[in-house]
């Protein structure tokens, strides 16, 4: 992989590393979706999932490794290099960590380890000068929280539970960052699905679950008023005639892992590390309806995804395969063509895309 010398600018992506407890930056050409190295990070920790401010000046990753933290990095704007700000100590090992609308709370779902059948929900302030305070606030949830997101109006929370078959919604005051102590009434899905990662659509109108056990995908309808949701349907991100086995000791699984849309909202992307496929849906934009627009091989295993922000190349990590695959994503019928594949070091898992000044 070449260093890169280009302008100052331009689309960035950011690779943490589990295993090799390191975050990469690589510059992506407009051109064709080639990356070039800038910079390994070292983390304090098993680093994994990321989020990035909405004004794209910060970057945020979990450690999963004792002591639990959060850390803090500045993003230059003109490089895409990081620098480190420091660790802020976590409730529990965050699974999932996601930022409200304004940037000033970071939320984070918990997975406990000491406490098998429950999970919780954690929000903490970033200072002004965009480093994360002490979580003030958290809730217990139903078990393995794998995920949560902020909605479009920046009045709700929703958080799948994978072991708890169900998609939790808390109130949410934006102003002072306070949740409902009490639960609003959760959404469930069918025992035995999995509720792992959720998405808005990018026109807010829909709400989109990737189930970890079966690899389906639940389409709901969005509420505004009350942050409710209504089922619209349910289909199949595996590929026809792959069954589950066993993963690894810990029962059969097909391993539903990530979701992300193009910017457009014409495509979903949905991968499943069992059968290390990535499944491509149209969306239908009246309804959110999904169609099954093709199945195409992926890294082993590919547990994370991301969509450049122009929406024509789709990125995957192989967290087994450790390596990083970019595909060009073909704008009329959602096909991905691989141009390339980068290595990368123990356990690539997640991925962000960011377009800077």
């Amino acid at each position: 992989m070449s260093v890169s010398h280009a302008a100052p600018g331009g689309t960035f992506v950011y690779v943490a590393q589990n295993g090799a407890r390191q975050i990469s930056v690589l510059r992506m050409a407009p051109e064709n979706g080639a990356l070039t190295w800038v910079e390994d990070v070292p983390a304090s920790g098993n680093v994994q999932p990321m989020t990035v401010s909405p004004d794209r000046r910060f970057l945020y990753a979990s450690l999963r490794s004792e002591p639990f933290s959060v850390a803090s990095f500045m993003i230059d704007g003109g490089t895409g290099k990081l620098t480190h700000m420091g660790d802020t100590p976590a409730y529990e090992s965050m699974v999932n960590i996601a930022l409200d609308r304004t940037g000033r709370f970071l939320l984070g779902a918990n997975n406990p380890k000491k406490v098998l059948r429950t999970g919780n929900l954690t929000v903490a302030p970033i200072g002004p000068q965009g480093f994360v305070q002490l979580h003030d606030q958290m809730v217990r949830t139903p078990p393995k929280l794998h995920s949560v997101q902020v909605d479009p109006s920046n009045r709700f929370i929703l958080g799948a539970s994978c072991d708890g078959d169900a998609i939790i919604r808390h109130a949410f005051d934006a102003a002072t960052g306070e949740l409902s102590l009490e639960p609003l009434t959760p959404v469930m899905v069918e025992p035995g699905r999995g509720p792992r990662h959720i998405r808005f659509h990018p026109s807010g109108r829909f709400f989109y679950v990737v189930n970890e056990y079966d690899a389906s995908v639940v389409v709901f309808r969005y509420i505004p008023q009350s942050g409710m949701l209504a089922e619209v349907q349910i289909v199949d991100a595996k590929p026809e005639g792959y069954v589950p086995g066993d993963r690894r000791g810990k029962g059969i699984s097909a391993a539903g892992a990530d979701l992300h849309f193009t910017p457009n909202g014409r495509w979903l992307f949905v991968s499943v590390r069992g059968s290390f496929t990535i499944a491509v849906f149209a969306v239908d934009p009246a309804t959110g309806r999904l169609t099954v627009a093709g199945h195409f091989p992926a890294p082993a295993e590919p547990r994370g995804l991301a969509v450049d922000p122009l929406g024509r190349y789709l990125l995957a990590a192989g967290d087994v395969a450790n390596n990083l695959v970019v595909h060009r994503i073909d704008g009329q019928s959602g096909a991905l063509e691989v141009i390339d594949e980068y290595p990368m070091g123990d356990g690539p898992n997640w991925i962000e895309c960011v377009r800077l000044p």
